[in-house]
């Protein structure tokens, strides 16, 4: 079920430099969409012809190989969006976006979405740099996936978490450790031995599922 949108646009940096006048013009062609745990967004091959913006909750994005195996691209957090394509042109999504947990998504058109960029062509901008953003990210995680091994892997990921945790010694894993190995490329196995192995080492302590501590931070980086 739709209803009015309640106030999310203010959330997503596309929008968010905008004047408070503009982002209630926003609001007025904005919708809400609720989803229960495990529900989809959308499916490859649907038509995408809107922009999702996430309000609370968490969605995941992956493909399926050709084995038929997942391959996590991302997590989408609260103020973060997908389906930014339908702006320039309607295409079908080619990946599956489902939901983790009940989620809440606001909905914007394409059409809409268009009259709003030939009203405030900033936002064309700011859509570009996220855009740069998501391609650096990209690339630097395929080439990590291409190049390193899981050890490697796994220690950068740490050691990144540890650095966007404000560079505090314990982090929490922002996912499963099925997702995770599925975005490290390497079996949920073969991490928990990685992290059985970095713990052994004395590199990690194990405080519980999804939380660690970073004992020694320059060695577990010499992996």
């Amino acid at each position: 079920m739709e209803i009015p949108h309640t106030g999310c646009v203010s959330l997503v940096p596309i929008f968010n430099h905008l004047e408070p006048e503009q982002l209630a013009e926003i609001e007025k062609v904005t919708f809400n969409k609720r989803l229960l745990k495990g529900e989809y967004l959308y499916l490859p091959e649907e038509k995408s012809d809107s922009l999702y913006i996430l309000n609370s909750g968490l969605i995941r994005i992956y493909h399926l190989n050709e084995g038929g195996k997942e391959q996590l691209i991302r997590f989408m957090h609260s103020g973060e969006f997908v389906g930014e394509m339908a702006l320039f042109q309607a295409n079908a999504h080619d990946s599956f976006a489902q939901a983790v947990q009940d989620t809440s998504i606001c909905v914007l058109q394409r059409q809409d979405l268009q009259e709003l960029l030939a009203l405030y062509p900033n936002i064309s901008l700011k859509i570009m740099e996220e855009f740069s953003r998501r391609l650096q990210r990209s690339e630097k995680q395929t080439t990590l996936v291409s190049t390193e091994k899981v050890e490697t892997r796994v220690a950068i990921f740490l050691a990144e978490l540890m650095e966007k945790d404000n560079k505090f010694s314990e982090i929490q894993l922002p996912m499963s450790k099925k997702d995770l190995a599925s975005y490290l490329g390497t079996t949920p196995e073969t991490l928990s031995r990685t992290i059985t192995i970095f713990e052994r080492k004395k590199l990690i302590q194990k405080i519980s599922n999804k939380k660690l501590r970073i004992l020694d931070l320059d060695e577990l980086l010499m992996i």
